[in-house]
């Protein structure tokens, strides 16, 4: 799932940070309460507390599921229960102790596109030694990491309507005082 969620973030804040690359060589192991799995068709369904966990790459959700196509590309849907969300966690290159969060109650990726998309109270935050620099949230977040383009809009159909919902974006100053004094 190369350049998964972490793309998202750093590409609506501008950022200079990638993703963990080497997550996307990594296997990918999934643990579930029960699966459906139709080889013939390459199709997974994953219910009951679903954990992927792919290098550093941590998604949760209630129920996953992961189309394969015949060339290997694959799309993933992650849902969650009413009143739940779907999360991830992943480590960026850069630094230490850099990661990407984020959640909402649908998340939709596609691997051939290289496309996210986050549905329903969507919220992605970056941190820095476990403090919060960036974030931005909104109804609806989407990401085609081949342009670099990022959409954020007001209702869960990718529209903005009027009377929408609203997102907020928190930037950090990256720069320090002068004279280096905090």
């Amino acid at each position: 799932m190369k350049k998964l969620f972490a793309a998202v973030l750093l590409s609506l804040l501008s950022l200079t940070a990638a993703a963990e690359r080497a997550d996307s060589l990594k296997p990918a192991q999934v643990e579930y309460d029960s699966a459906d799995l139709d080889g013939v068709n390459g199709v997974r369904t994953l219910t009951g507390n679903v954990i992927l966990t792919r290098g550093t790459l941590l998604l949760k959700a209630d129920r996953a599921v992961v189309r394969e196509t015949p060339e290997g590309y694959m799309t993933v849907t992650l849902t969650a229960n009413n009143g739940k969300l779907t999360t991830f966690r992943q480590k960026r290159d850069g630094g230490p102790n850099l990661w990407v969060e984020g959640q909402a109650e649908r998340i939709e990726y596609d691997e051939r596109a290289e496309l996210v998309r986050l549905y329903s109270n969507a919220l992605i935050k970056e941190l820095e030694n476990d403090q919060l620099s960036n974030q931005v949230t909104g109804p609806f977040i989407s990401y085609d990491s081949r342009k670099e383009v990022a959409t954020v809009r007001n209702d869960v159909s990718g529209q903005s309507k009027v009377g929408g919902g609203r997102g907020t974006l928190i930037l950090s100053p990256k720069r320090t005082p002068a004279g280096g004094a905090q």
